[in-house]
């Protein structure tokens, strides 16, 4: 098996390689309605995605809402991969560019069931339970910088 790659861009080939993970992770997996997952904001995102042998394995998208705030969403890893890194790798290159293009904060909507993951990331919760695409969610927020 070769190296895992990395692959930033806002380009329509990145985007569909990363709505390749995002598709089989939530619209497949978990049942989301394609109309939510899909929705229309790739365009102003910039994706990362993450080859396994140059095969789409693990995405993340971001965006800014503000000056100095970005949104990571999207984030996801095809189930064969889960526990391997990814999903950090992925948040971490979010988090190292959207640095480096400003950012002093990073929001982000996680589901629930992996809020966990985003605390160990340094995450905090900030305000109240809420549905989105028929899930659980909770906003999270990071500061960048010191």
């Amino acid at each position: 098996m070769a190296p895992y790659e990395t692959h930033v861009g806002g380009d329509a080939a990145a985007g569909e390689m990363a709505r390749a993970v995002r598709r089989a992770v939530f619209i497949d997996e978990q049942g989301v309605d394609e109309a939510d997952e899909m929705d229309g904001k790739d365009d102003v995102a910039t994706h990362i995605v993450v080859t396994d042998d140059g095969e789409p394995v693990a995405t993340a998208r971001f965006r800014f809402v503000e000056a100095t705030t970005a949104r990571i969403e999207r984030v996801a890893v095809l189930e064969p991969y889960r526990g391997e890194g990814l999903g950090a790798s992925v948040m971490e290159t979010a988090e190292s560019i959207v640095r480096e293009r400003g950012a002093t904060s990073a929001v982000l909507h996680s589901q629930l069931r992996v809020a966990e993951f985003y605390e160990e990331l340094g995450y905090e919760v900030v305000g109240d339970r809420f549905e989105e695409a028929g899930i659980p969610h909770v906003e999270m927020r990071k500061r960048l910088v010191e």
